[in-house]
């Protein structure tokens, strides 16, 4: 590939991304498609609207204005609790170009949840859809007096904001300053803040979008992953932002029928999902033959892809599913497999621009062949996480970081995935923590003890399964199980509450008393 410039970024011919000292990444993402002349191009593609990208521009000049009056100061924070709408992108960007820092987190959390990151963050302004009003609005409660404004989102373009003013002059910054932060699950429940950086967008975009997966101009994206995700950022905004092309949003759960609905519709030639959701789709194709002729390629992530999947899939739809591993902390896929090497079962080789070791715990490189723990490095890496100074220092060391996972390298150089190396927890493609899921079934009445570990299901996917020791008194039966399953799904996040639940005599455990949930996985 030849070198090119993507506005004043120069990308060279071997793929080195040079920065200028200063600029703002909402320029090259959003106002140089005007100078390139795709004004009129769709740039976003809804069921009740198309947005060109000069609408797009004229949207986020409006916001960033609306943001700064209202008395947010480059580099306070603005948290978004915003359902995947084009409105989502005018925050988002109108933040990043007024110098403010946007902090998109996941739209099925509770209250609780809310509140801690508010808190947390240290955010001016709470942005939220009206959708999630039954956990947002008892968490703005829960803080009182120290609860930041909050910005009802509704459907009008540019939050009330006049799109006829002038154009918002961006705020500069280094490459490497703060410009967004996602929340990460922490082991013991509690959500870290992993601060990126300005150049963090175009690193992943260039080296995932560009240079693996070779999206265009002429590129329509669609992603079941919602925009919340580390993985749908990319997938539906800034990879078709930076080539120039098309991104299709559904605000609405991802269903088979839904899926299958947008793809006809919308006819994207790229498609994102997740192994559960490809699971739940291959299921639903034995009633309907749903029209893949548009798509020229499948991306999964979130969680290990089986290879059954892989093939069911390729014999149903004609198309191939790309399986790779990204994190929130790396920002998106770093391992992957590509459309001319790919190996079902494998989570590919390093994308361009990563390099990965596979290291025993003392931190040494296995041997050929041998598991340990995958740690990687790339450009577009976190900063640090907010707050948390030792976690960061753990995590986060001499430029690399430590996934979590463990892994093995076979003898042509795929990498395989062997699980975690913690007892986090991967569901539906979301990190959730055992602790967390524990810690709430101890709140029923008629539980004593239990430990949560992962499964896999019939498709081969993890979902928790827990283990209950009951109170004195009280029966094991099937109305219990639902019962414990009920409280879960009011109290957590609904892809976290148990999908089984065994009942034990005693949990196993060390000597000093922790649960030994290894093996209640064996």
């Amino acid at each position: 590939m030849a070198g090119r410039s993507v506005g004043a970024i120069e990308i060279g011919s071997d793929g080195r991304i040079r920065f200028p000292h200063d600029f703002n990444v909402a320029v090259p993402f959003i106002d140089r498609h005007m100078a390139e002349g795709r004004g009129e191009h769709i740039a976003i593609r809804t069921a009740a609207e198309s947005v060109s990208y000069a609408q797009l521009a004229q949207r986020v000049d409006a916001t960033g204005r609306a943001l700064l009056a209202r008395g947010l100061v480059p580099p306070e924070r603005m948290l978004m609790i915003v359902k995947d709408c084009p409105q989502f992108f005018h925050l988002f960007w109108g933040a990043i170009k007024a110098g403010i820092v946007p902090v998109p987190v996941n739209t099925l959390l509770r209250a609780a949840d809310y509140a801690y990151m508010i808190e947390d963050s240290g955010c001016r302004l709470v942005a939220w859809s009206p959708e999630f009003a039954a956990e947002v609005e008892p968490a703005l409660q829960q803080l009182g007096s120290k609860a930041p404004p909050a910005l009802k989102v509704t459907d009008d373009a540019s939050i009330g904001a006049d799109t006829a003013g002038a154009p918002l002059k961006p705020h500069l910054a280094r490459p490497t300053d703060d410009c967004f932060w996602l929340y990460s699950s922490g082991s013991t429940g509690r959500p870290k803040g992993a601060v990126h950086r300005q150049r963090d967008m175009v690193v992943t975009s260039e080296n995932y979008g560009v240079r693996t997966l070779g999206v265009t101009e002429h590129d329509v994206c669609y992603s079941a992953a919602k925009l919340f995700f580390a993985y749908g950022l990319g997938n539906a905004m800034t990879f078709p932002l930076w080539a120039g092309g098309t991104a299709i949003l559904d605000p609405a759960r991802p269903t088979p029928d839904s899926t299958f609905d947008n793809i006809e519709r919308f006819r994207p030639t790229l498609y994102f999902g997740v192994p559960t959701l490809y699971a739940a789709q291959l299921a639903a194709m034995d009633k309907r033959k749903p029209d893949f002729s548009s798509v020229r390629a499948c991306v999964s992530a979130g969680e290990a892809l089986p290879a059954e999947i892989f093939r069911r899939w390729q014999e149903k739809t004609g198309t191939i599913i790309l399986d790779g591993i990204g994190s929130t902390e790396m920002l998106h896929i770093f391992l992957s497999n590509r459309l001319d090497d790919y190996r079902p079962g494998s989570s590919g080789k390093p994308v361009p621009g990563y390099e990965a070791e596979i290291r025993t715990p003392e931190g040494s490189p296995v041997k050929s062949g041998e598991t340990g723990r995958l740690w990687m490095k790339g450009d577009s890496a976190a900063a640090y996480y907010w707050n948390k100074p030792e976690k960061t220092a753990e995590t986060m060391v001499g430029g690399w970081l430590d996934t979590g996972d463990t892994y093995r390298q076979d003898e042509a150089g795929y990498f395989i995935y062997e699980g975690r190396s913690d007892d986090m927890l991967k569901v539906g493609g979301i990190w959730c923590s055992p602790v967390e899921i524990e810690a709430c079934l101890i709140g029923h009445p008629a539980v004593l003890e239990c430990a949560v570990v992962g499964r896999a299901d019939a498709d081969g996917l993890v979902k928790p399964q827990a283990f209950i020791v009951l109170k004195p008194g009280q029966g094991a039966g099937a109305a219990l199980t639902d019962a414990l399953m009920a409280h879960c799904k009011q109290k957590l996040a609904p892809y976290k509450y148990p999908r089984w639940v065994d009942y034990v005599a005693e949990l196993p455990k060390t000597a000093t008393g922790k649960i030994q949930r290894f093996r209640l996985r064996s």
